[in-house]
C-alpha cells in the first residue's frame, strides 16, 4: 500500500534568538514575575495562563475562551452531548470539547484497517478489544489542531504500534520480563535502522516481519518519516528509546519480585510514560518546532511534566482493571501503600495529589516558558501539549470498557 501524500512540515521564518529573562533591577524583575504569573498573550496562549497555586482549584478547570485551543474542524459540533465517565474525584484537569465525531469515526475505520490487514497486528479473536481501545477519538482528542486525518493517522499508528509492544512483550499477550531487553532492542531497529555489512542485512530485513510489535513499529515509522523533517524524526527515535528503558527497569523490578521506593517507581515513569505522543504534536500539526528550541532546558522541563502527569493518569483510571488482572502490577497507588505504610485508599487520594503537583508544575513551566520565547512556533507547541495531557484525561475519563474507578468515596 503506497503511503498517503502528506504536505511537508512547515518551518516558517528563522527564529530570533532566545531572550533571558530580565535580571537588571527589582522593577524588571517583579515586572517579569507579574508577566509570568499573567500568563502569556496572543492567539491560542490562554490554555496556557499559570494560576498561583494557593487558589488553584482542583476541580475542573474550564478551557472555552476562543483562542484556547487551535482550530477545530468545520463539522465540529459544541452541543453534541458530552461523553459518559465519570472523572477521578479531586483530580486537577480541563475538560475538552467532544471531538468531531466524522474525523473519530474516519480515523478509527483507517486504523482498524491498517492494524488488521496491513500488518497484522493483532488476530481477529482481539478485534473487540481493538475497537474497545477507541484510538480514533483518542487521537482526535489529543490534535485538535491536525490539518487532515492523513496527519492524525501519523500519530494513530504510533499510537497503536507502542500500545502492540507493550501487550506483547511486557503485559498479557505473552509478555514476561525475560528476555524483554534483546525483544525490545530488536524492534528498536524498526524505528532506528540497523547500519551493517551487505551479508547480515537480509536477515535483519526478515526479522522486521517476524512479530507483530516489529511490524508495526517498521510501517508507523515508515509513515512517520515521509511527514517529518529528518531533526522530528531523530526526536522520536530518541523518546522511544526512553519508553524502552523504561521498560526495562519495570521488568527487572517484575523479574526480581521488588517493589521499588515512591520515587524510584517516579524515575521509572519518566521514561515509560506517553512522553513520545505529545512531543510529535508539530509533525502531527504540520509545522516543526525547530530542534534547538525542542532542546532548550525549559522545553524539555515542560515536556518531562507533560508526560509525568499523564501517566499518572493512566495509573489512577487503570487501577482496578491492573488489581484484577494476574500477578502484581506496579503504579503509583499500589508503589506508594507498600512503600509508605498506607491503606490502598489512602494511598490511591495521595496519588491523585502527586499528579495535581506534576500538573500544576507542567503548566506553571509551560507558562513561564511562553513568556520568556514569544517565538510562533514555541507558542503553538506549548499549545499542542496541553492540548495532548488534556485529551489524554478525556480519553481515559471516557473509556467505560476499559476503565472503571475504585470505590473509595
Amino acid at each position: 500500500m503506497r503511503a498517503p501524500d502528506i504536505p511537508p512540515p512547515r518551518t516558517g521564518p528563522p527564529t530570533a534568538a532566545f531572550p533571558a529573562p530580565a535580571t537588571s533591577s527589582t522593577s524588571s524583575t517583579n515586572s517579569g514575575v507579574e508577566r509570568i504569573l499573567r500568563g502569556p498573550s496572543g492567539l491560542g496562549t490562554a490554555a496556557l495562563h499559570l494560576v498561583r497555586n494557593e487558589n488553584q482549584p482542583t476541580s475542573p478547570a474550564p478551557r472555552t475562551s476562543p483562542d484556547d485551543l487551535p482550530e477545530l474542524p468545520e463539522s465540529w459540533d459544541p452541543s453534541a452531548a458530552p461523553a459518559e465517565g465519570t472523572p477521578v474525584p479531586g483530580l486537577y484537569y480541563h475538560p475538552v470539547p467532544e471531538p468531531d465525531p466524522a474525523r473519530v469515526e474516519e480515523v478509527g475505520r483507517r486504523i482498524k484497517a491498517w492494524a488488521l490487514d496491513e500488518v497484522d497486528l493483532y488476530p481477529e479473536d482481539l478485534e473487540d478489544q481493538f475497537d474497545g481501545f477507541s484510538v480514533g477519538r483518542y487521537m482526535v482528542a489529543c490534535h485538535p489542531d491536525a490539518p487532515t486525518v492523513e496527519h492524525l493517522m501519523i500519530a494513530t499508528r504510533l499510537m497503536v504500534a507502542e500500545n502492540a509492544v507493550d501487550d506483547y512483550y511486557c503485559e498479557d499477550l505473552g509478555g514476561s520480563p525475560i528476555g524483554l531487553g534483546e525483544r525490545l532492542l530488536l524492534a528498536h531497529t524498526a524505528l532506528d535502522p540497523l547500519y551493517t555489512t551487505s551479508e547480515y542485512v537480509p536477515p535483519w530485513t526478515r526479522s522486521l516481519e517476524s512479530d507483530a510489535p516489529r511490524r508495526g513499529y517498521r510501517s508507523a515509522m515508515e509513515y512517520f518519516v515521509r511527514a517529518a523533517s529528518p531533526s522530528q524524526a531523530d526526536r522520536l527515535r530518541h523518546n522511544m528509546a526512553r519508553l524502552h528503558m523504561g521498560y526495562l527497569a519495570e521488568g527487572a523490578w517484575a523479574q526480581e519480585g521488588v517493589v521499588p521506593e515512591v520515587w524510584e517507581y517516579l524515575a521509572m515513569r519518566q521514561f515509560n510514560n506517553f512522553r513520545p505522543c505529545p512531543t510529535i504534536t508539530d509533525t502531527v500539526g504540520g509545522y516543526e518546532l525547530p530542534s534547538e528550541l525542542h532542546a532548550l532546558p525549559a522545553m524539555q522541563r515542560v515536556i518531562a511534566l507533560a508526560g509525568n502527569a499523564s501517566t499518572i493518569v493512566n495509573d489512577l483510571y487503570s487501577y482496578t482493571k491492573e488489581l484484577a488482572s494476574p500477578g502484581l502490577h506496579l503504579n503509583l497507588p499500589v508503589v506508594i501503600a507498600e512503600r509508605e505504610g498506607m491503606s490502598v485508599r489512602e494511598a490511591y487520594l495521595k496519588a491523585i495529589e502527586v499528579h495535581n503537583e506534576l500538573m500544576r508544575d507542567f503548566e506553571a513551566e509551560a507558562a513561564a516558558l511562553a513568556a520568556v520565547c514569544p517565538v510562533p512556533s514555541v507558542q503553538r507547541f506549548l499549545r499542542g501539549v496541553a492540548a495532548w495531557v488534556d485529551g489524554n484525561h478525556y480519553w481515559h475519563r471516557t473509556n467505560t470498557y476499559r476503565y472503571s474507578l475504585p470505590d473509595f468515596w
